[in-house]
This record gives structure tokens, C-alpha cells and sequence, in this order.
């Protein structure tokens, strides 16, 4: 089967194996929508999962807040910085990796 649109998947080298076991019902709905989306089984697999991937990850980095949660947290950014005594004699120090 031939890509309409080549993805990332399939223009880059592939180097690396990865095995699955997947029932026949899930392989018949992959089979079929890889079809639909006129995508050989391998570039439809790895597509959507790298897509659920990275959804994934941003998942971890991407916190949705009210407007009015927004605003609070940006009242406090805007204040001045607090006098901070422990985290002034962390910075006075040498970083571990520059001691000798």
C-alpha cells in the first residue's frame, strides 16, 4: 500500500525493532483504518502512537487553568521578589560540579 502524504515515520530511517501482539479484532480495526487513511499498517501504528505520545507528554507539561486562576498566578509573578535567606546562601556558594 502506498503513502497519499508522506509522514515522518516513513521518510526518516528506521533502525529500531519494536514487537506487538494485538488480537485479531484489533488488528482487523488497524488494518482497516490504516486502508482508510491510505497508510501502510506500519506508518499507521507508528503515526498514532507517536501522536498519542506526545499528547501525553504535553499532558505533563500543559496545566488548562480559569481565567481567574490565570490572573492570580500572574498578580504573584508580578510582585516583588521576597527576601529568601537559605536560597541566598545556596546561590553564595560554589555549584558541585565547579568545586575542585
Amino acid at each position: 500500500m502506498t503513502t497519499a502524504t508522506p509522514s515522518p515515520t516513513s521518510t526518516s530511517a528506521r533502525s529500531a525493532r519494536l514487537g506487538l501482539r494485538a488480537t485479531r479484532e484489533q488488528e482487523t480495526v488497524l488494518r482497516r483504518a490504516a486502508e482508510v487513511a491510505h497508510k501502510s499498517l506500519t506508518d499507521f501504528i507508528l503515526d498514532s502512537a507517536c501522536l498519542a505520545a506526545e499528547q501525553t507528554l504535553l499532558e505533563q507539561r500543559l496545566f488548562m487553568v480559569s481565567g481567574s486562576e490565570y490572573q492570580s498566578l500572574m498578580d504573584l509573578l508580578d510582585q516583588p521578589p521576597q527576601e529568601n535567606e537559605g536560597l541566598a546562601r545556596l546561590f553564595s556558594r560554589p555549584a558541585p560540579w565547579n568545586k575542585k
